[in-house]
């Protein structure tokens, strides 16, 4: 027909067979799971492709030992199952609560068969679709101008199997070992497959190459039973504590900083791993050396004849010889099964273990191809959690957000407020918001402002690198100026090398908040929409381009911003200033009077009192009013809820009537809730 026309059916294109979907996921990890909770939520036509027999088979393997560094607290002190979500680092988005990690497990750090035994539920439970067995070896292009982007992508399984979809969604993880290539390499055993039995390392000598959780959690393990363990990297030891990113050594695992400060023969040295080379002697022992040594000689005629370090300096720091040397060096992306036509490229530096991608998690090389999950995290590298599940589980809702607009015209889901709610907006979102929290300085809540600042519209969780294509990205207009709210540390306040236990490391006054150095709520106000330029030049070390104004909420010991005088106070005011209206929340004898005194009432008067709405009053009420000195003591006059609430023009003659007002200055009795 010239046309293939496929409808979640068979498509016949050049001869082979395919199973279209709109939506294909490659992946049935964590990411995988929760993109495919939101398309099914959404009713979408998709499927997922896992390799294994069951969801989840990364941590099947690892981490090797088992015990998860994601914490899992069972405890807050609060019921709000939002802010719960702050620190519980396992659980998917879901709206089911049966599938919350805290009723797999009550440890702080879980064990790893606990996590596949959760994701198995969650996508039975669920009822996903996916399709177990199924090992995509290959991708592919094929352009069709009637396609959502222009082409369609084509999958073919182990099995030769064809599939096509119009939206790609890689949710495949980092399950490709690093190595490196050096002369003698082939004497180093990877952690994939070293002994987890301590029992193995009774008595010996061990070298471990990496620096990361992995290679401190085999150190852990073997600790108590090892000679000595020394551990050699290119990089320092970077601390979770002192850099604010969870992915950096974690205090779980820390145990041979211990031994090493403490003087217990462990240690750490740095160097280029690509420098190295191992000799192994007749005894079977592995001698460090390096690679420029045996430029001119064949490494197979023994080690008598290569010259070693210690030859030529005896203080050698590694001139003992080692039992063992154990690789631990992470994981790649596996970009093998991606064809040229895709462009599926490396990034470059420290994030060439990472495809290529947008803010958007779009691939830079082809439209519709989204990137989800560890694989992503090259957005937000060293920065934010975007590569753990507490944080990939809202950037991947974010992601179905942006292809729900795209694809199917459904704007980024939005609340539209009156204007004298805007702070009391801002304070519950920075105050229970787990995805702000988690993905600090990646995703942002978004407030566009109506016309005459009358009312506004409140996105949550945007991606703030794509904050210039807000309107076409999410489907809502930002004519008249907007607020962005992000979470942030300081500015100088992480680092391998910054000491965060200085003594006056926190602030308390209001007046001293953006000196704020733990994470904390920032305001940025922009008149318009930043364009794509300001984006690019923005300062590097602020996360957007420089606003028309700025407030930081002082940071607070318990992560509580509900103070009335140190957070609410300073941030209604800065709301004011920017919007030019006083944004209080006034009683009807300050209404009634300012109808009187004034051109243009508050806006609480106005979409209160004038339309006869606001708080039902009441003797209580009024007599607390009087005592706070809100409100003059009028005991003669009589009040709407001393009569029954039965009658509406009673209600409208009682506002008419005469309060016995003194003859003063009018000025005296116009009296704010708040003030």
């Amino acid at each position: 027909l010239g046309l293939a026309l496929c409808t979640s059916s068979l498509c016949a294109v050049s001869g082979a067979t395919f199973l279209y979907h709109d939506y294909c996921v490659i992946g049935a990890g964590p990411a995988g799971l929760q993109a495919a909770y939101f398309l099914q939520r959404a009713g979408r036509d998709y499927i997922v492709f896992e390799r294994s027999h069951a969801p989840g088979s990364f941590f099947a393997l690892y981490p090797r030992h088992r015990k998860l560094i994601s914490i899992n607290k069972q405890y807050t002190g609060k019921s709000n199952s939002e802010f719960n979500l702050r620190h519980d680092w396992n659980s998917l988005l879901s709206h089911d609560r049966r599938l919350l990690f805290r009723r797999y497990s009550r440890d702080f750090f879980p064990n790893a068969d606990t996590m596949v035994r959760y994701l198995e539920d969650f996508a039975s439970l669920l009822k996903l679709r996916v399709q177990y067995n199924a090992a995509i070896i290959h991708v592919t292009l094929e352009k069709n101008e009637q396609a959502w982007n222009g082409h369609y992508f084509l999958l073919t399984d182990q099995d030769r199997k064809n599939y096509k979809c119009s939206s790609l969604l890689v949710a495949a993880g980092m399950w490709v070992p690093n190595v490196v290539n050096f002369p003698g390499s082939e004497y180093v055993e990877g952690y994939e497959t070293v002994s987890i039995n301590p029992e193995d390392f009774t008595g010996q000598t061990v070298l471990i190459l990496g620096r990361g959780n992995s290679a401190f959690e085999t150190a852990e393990n073997i600790l108590g039973v090892t000679n000595f363990i020394h551990m050699v990297s290119r990089s320092r030891v970077r601390l979770s504590w002192a850099t604010h990113y969870v992915g950096d050594l974690r205090a779980i695992n820390n145990g041979l900083l211990d031994t090493y400060q403490l003087k217990s023969l462990d240690g750490l040295l740095e160097g280029d791993l690509e420098d190295l080379a191992i000799v192994k002697d007749k005894k079977g022992k592995l001698h460090i050396t390096l690679r420029f040594y045996l430029e001119n000689r064949n490494i197979s005629t023994g080690i008598d004849s290569i010259t070693l370090p210690q030859d030529e300096l005896d203080n050698f720091a590694t001139r003992a010889p080692y039992d063992r040397v154990i690789r631990c060096l992470g994981w790649k992306f596996d970009f093998s099964i991606y064809n040229r036509s895709l462009r599926m490229m490396p990034g470059k530096g420290n994030i060439k273990k990472y495809p290529q991608i947008k803010p958007s998690y779009e691939s830079r090389g082809t439209r519709g191809l989204f990137v989800l999950g560890t694989a992503s995290h090259s957005v937000d590298f060293r920065k934010s959690a975007g590569g753990f599940i507490h944080g990939f589980r809202y950037t991947t809702r974010a992601v179905h957000r942006l292809l729900e607009n795209r694809h199917h015209g459904v704007p980024w889901p939005s609340t539209v407020y009156p204007i004298t709610q805007l702070t009391n907006s801002i304070i519950k979102r920075v105050n229970e918001a787990s995805g702000l929290y988690q993905m600090f300085g990646v995703l942002a809540d978004i407030i566009l402002l109506r016309e005459n600042a009358t009312a506004f519209e409140y996105l949550e969780e945007y991606p703030i690198g794509v904050l210039a294509e807000l309107e076409m990205q999410a489907g809502r207009k930002a004519r008249n100026g907007l607020f962005v709210i992000i979470m942030e540390y300081g500015r100088n306040f992480s680092g391998a090398d910054k000491d965060v236990f200085y003594y006056n490391r926190a602030v308390g006054e209001a007046q001293h908040a953006w000196q704020s150095n733990f994470l904390h709520p920032v305001i940025y106000y922009y008149k318009h929409l930043p364009t794509e330029r300001e984006m690019r030049l923005h300062p590097p070390d602020w996360p957007l381009p420089r606003p028309n104004a700025i407030h930081h909420i002082v940071e607070d010991f318990l992560t509580d911003w509900t103070a009335p005088n140190a957070h609410i106070l300073p941030l209604r005011r800065f709301l004011e200033n920017c919007l030019g209206t006083d944004l209080r929340n006034f009683f009807a004898e300050s209404c009634f009077l300012f109808a009187f005194t004034h051109q243009k009432l508050p806006p609480s008067c106005q979409q209160g009192y004038v339309r006869m709405q606001g708080l039902l009053g009441s003797q209580e009420l009024r007599q607390h009013a009087v005592q706070a000195g809100l409100l003059q003591d009028y005991t003669h006059t009589d009040f709407p809820g001393d009569r029954p609430p039965d009658s509406h023009h009673g209600s409208q003659e009682h506002l008419m009537r005469d309060h016995g007002i003194p003859l003063r200055p009018l000025q005296h009795l116009v009296k704010a809730k708040d003030e």
